[in-house]
């Protein structure tokens, strides 16, 4: 029986693992992830003390353009079904409209909830965490896969969906299939950074805000806040609230390289003088975001790369596409319809 190892429990790789269990129920399925979870940059973090208190530190809401609501009609519709995404009904100032009309939705459970969503459909799907892909060698018909701390192990096709630059550093093979032009194309898809602060409080814990999230301008650190309970529409006096904080690029970019130990107070500092008194934290997370939205992905936006057909070696995400929930969808659709050809 073959066995398909798809790199990355983010979105597109979890609905690749959706796709192929609905199917080719007949293949092995194995999820590999270097994180401790699911997710990817559609990243929920709990607080430390409450369970309950959540936030979103990656993707903060989805929003359905008219034409991807019908393009991708059946997958909003699945997971509206399944309680997994509701309407955004709360204000977030400074939202740029997009063209032709959009419509906002929410996860009540946390935006990784999406992901679960795709990797609970791929019931019977061997989904490993802590599991950072190195090397990937072709032996003949098949891949060996070598991670760190662990031993390798062989497949008959795998999937790629990390970020870009990573997939540029896989170390055994990968590099001598890339075509010249096709290396040109991975190196000119680049990524904004940026760092993300969660703030957990505590029960009762009040924030006196007009709004539920809000774009800045003109700062030269912050970007976007969110109170991310508010956001969903779910606060409540017996839950903690909580806040995202979401950086500037440019301020991203000049401290990346820095410890998020040192870049955390300087947020915190600029967080005070935006929202003076706000009350003090139970317990605070600082996200750093090497990849956060492609600024420039793939030429014409094919949705995937195949680096080699037999055996099957085929990259996608949204570095293929465009940075958002249907550009992952998209890719996952297009890296489906090789693997379909291919198995």
């Amino acid at each position: 029986m073959s066995r398909v190892l798809i790199v990355g429990a983010g979105l597109t790789g979890s609905l690749c693992a959706c796709l192929l269990r609905r199917e080719m129920p007949n293949k092995v399925i194995v999820v590999w992830d270097k994180s401790r979870g699911a997710g990817g940059r559609m990243s929920t973090s709990r607080s430390p003390s409450d369970a309950s208190c959540i936030v979103d530190l990656g993707a903060q809401y989805i929003t359905a353009t008219t034409y991807y609501a019908k393009m991708h009609q059946n997958f909003y519709e699945e997971l509206l079904a399944h309680g997994v995404l509701k309407p955004l009904v709360s204000s977030v100032e400074g939202e740029v409209m997009k063209d032709g009309g959009h419509k906002n939705y929410v996860s009540p459970t946390g935006v990784s909830a999406i992901v679960k969503h795709f990797l609970k459909q791929s019931a019977g799907a061997e989904v490993f965490f802590d599991h950072h892909v190195t090397h990937i060698y072709q032996k003949g018909a098949i891949w060996e896969v070598c991670r760190k701390g662990g031993a390798p192990e062989q497949f008959d096709s795998v999937v790629l969906t990390m970020p870009v630059p990573q997939i540029l550093q896989l170390q055994g093979d990968v590099g001598s299939l890339l075509e010249k032009s096709q290396r040109q194309q991975l190196e000119a898809v680049s990524y904004s950074s940026r760092y993300a602060l969660g703030l957990f409080y505590k029960a009762q814990a009040h924030i006196d805000v007009p709004w539920a999230a809000k774009y800045i301008s003109n700062n030269p650190c912050i970007r976007f806040i969110a109170i991310d309970d508010k956001k969903r529409n779910l606060e409540s006096p017996e839950c903690g609230t909580s806040m995202v904080v979401h950086t500037s690029v440019p301020f991203g970019i000049k401290h990346l390289e820095e410890a998020k130990e040192q870049v955390e107070p300087l947020i915190l500092e600029e967080l005070n003088k935006l929202l003076p008194g706000l009350p003090q934290p139970d317990s605070i997370k600082c996200q750093k975001w090497r990849y956060s939205q492609v600024r420039s992905s793939v030429a014409d936006c094919p949705g995937q790369m195949t680096l080699l057909s037999q055996p099957l070696l085929v990259c996608g995400g949204d570095g293929f596409t465009h940075s958002n929930f249907d550009g992952c969808i998209e890719s996952a659709l297009k890296v489906f319809d090789v693997l379909k050809h291919s198995l």
